[in-house]
């Protein structure tokens, strides 16, 4: 009896070990079922699988290769080429106190830049990463404390405050809310007031929003231009610009109470002369003149300081053949004495006073160039179009101003007069003459 239990309880165990084998060899094959069909996968997604040990070096390939391709320019008036953002930049802005250079990009950051390094070898920048999104506007605030941006994916502005730590490094902090989405259209641009009263932004529809900087509409305006192609706020923080398909400006005055109230909107006075659609428009610094460039293949120079409330017109002051192209940017320098326009990648400057084309930059920027302003100085013109942004010596600024004094030194009568203009004329040739001798970057 105890000889059959136990033969028992072998057979009892012999099978136990055969079924555990037996699961164990199953599970083995269907894991290797399963590595087979992940590699087959594999293969598929990707053909050309690298092994690991091989990718690093790859990658190193790929990097040199990257570096190799990015577009190289050099100009006798290349001042400096910022080059820290590692995808397109789309806009720029400078301070109205004249220290920083704001631009944002496709790489989700914000970069500042210091407008006295532009000369140096070394363009040292500080970063404000947009969380979750990527700005493809920016501009300043009045006072160079804060900065607003356009959301590419929101559709909508959110504030920066830049504020100083106790160790002197900047700090960018983001407001707790973004403004409310209101535009239906791509927009085009966007604005601050210099009297810090309102933002404007415009789309490529017809609709212009008026707001205040809490993120409330104040007005919004159909500029019946078909399709707006741009639009901006004048530096004296009064006006309202946008041109489009029709081939004039209009411009608007944003109204406030002696108080500090809203008003209201009202028409001011229109660019009218051109022969087809207007691609953009800028202002002199004091928005006593404006340049237009048009489809029709002219840049126009405008005299804008007039008494518009009675009927006054804005003058023409000159018209004078360019290249344009869809996308053409215009820029005036702050003191009305040059004109810059560009075209695809090329940017060309003019002397506002004669018309008189004195310099030409041509691919300037591997991809078509997004924006181009003057420093407030106007030292300085910067253009953006790809991950470089360019920032040109104003050399026919320089040549400008001195004719200029030289005339005002023939009509000078007072003996201290004519040696103030003197010595002025001599530290202005001095420094174009350094500016024309040093070798671009």
């Amino acid at each position: 009896m105890e000889v059959a239990a136990l033969i028992a309880l072998t057979l009892l165990l012999g099978a136990l070990v055969i079924l555990v084998a037996l699961a164990v060899g199953k599970r083995k094959e269907e894991i290797r079922e399963e590595l087979e069909q992940a590699a087959e996968l594999t293969a598929e997604g990707s053909s050309a699988k690298v092994p690991a040990s091989k990718k690093p070096k790859q990658e190193k390939l790929r990097s040199r290769k990257d570096k190799a391709s990015l577009h190289t320019f050099s100009h006798q008036l290349l001042a400096a080429s910022l080059k820290s953002h590692s995808a397109n930049v789309t806009c720029l802005d400078f301070s109205s106190n004249g220290k920083y250079l704001a631009s944002c990009a496709d790489d989700r950051t914000v970069r500042i830049w210091s407008t006295k390094d532009f000369l140096e070898r070394e363009h040292k920048c500080l970063r404000a990463n947009v969380e979750l999104d990527h700005a493809t506007l920016v501009r300043f605030s009045p006072d160079s404390r804060a900065f607003i941006t356009w959301l590419a994916n929101g559709d909508t502005i959110r504030i920066f405050k830049m504020t100083k730590k106790e160790d002197g490094v900047m700090n960018f902090k983001a407001a707790p809310e973004d403004f409310p989405q209101k535009h239906k259209a791509p927009i085009l641009n966007i604005g601050i007031a210099e009297t810090g009263k309102f933002i404007m932004t415009a789309s490529t529809d017809t609709t212009i929003h008026i707001w205040d900087l809490k993120g409330e509409i104040l007005a919004s305006l159909n500029t019946n231009q078909i399709t707006n192609s741009y639009a901006a706020v004048s530096p004296c923080g009064r006006f309202v610009a946008s041109c489009g398909f029709t081939p004039d400006v209009k411009v608007w005055e944003v109204c406030f109470g002696k108080g500090g109230e809203f008003k209201e909107v009202a028409r001011a006075f229109d660019l009218k002369g051109h022969s087809a659609g207007v691609h953009a428009f800028a202002f002199s610094n004091d928005s006593h003149k404006m340049v237009t460039v048009s489809k029709d293949g002219t840049w126009k120079l405008w005299n804008t300081n007039v008494e518009y409330k009675m009927q006054q017109d804005p003058y023409l002051l000159r018209t004078v053949p360019c290249a344009s192209s869809e996308g053409s940017r215009a820029a005036l320098s702050p003191d009305g004495r040059v004109v810059a326009i560009s075209d695809g990648c090329n940017v060309a400057m003019y002397n506002a006073t004669t018309g008189q084309l004195e310099e030409e930059m041509h691919g300037v920027h591997s991809e078509e160039i997004n924006d181009l302003r003057f420093d407030i100085t106007g030292r300085f013109l910067a253009c953006s179009g790809d991950k470089a942004i360019r920032v040109f010596h104003n050399a026919p600024g320089y040549r400008a101003a001195i004719r200029d004094m030289k005339d005002m030194l023939k009509k000078a009568q007072n003996e201290a007069m004519k040696q103030r203009l003197q010595q002025q004329i001599t530290e202005a040739q001095s420094t174009l003459d350094t500016v024309l001798a040093a070798p671009s970057e």
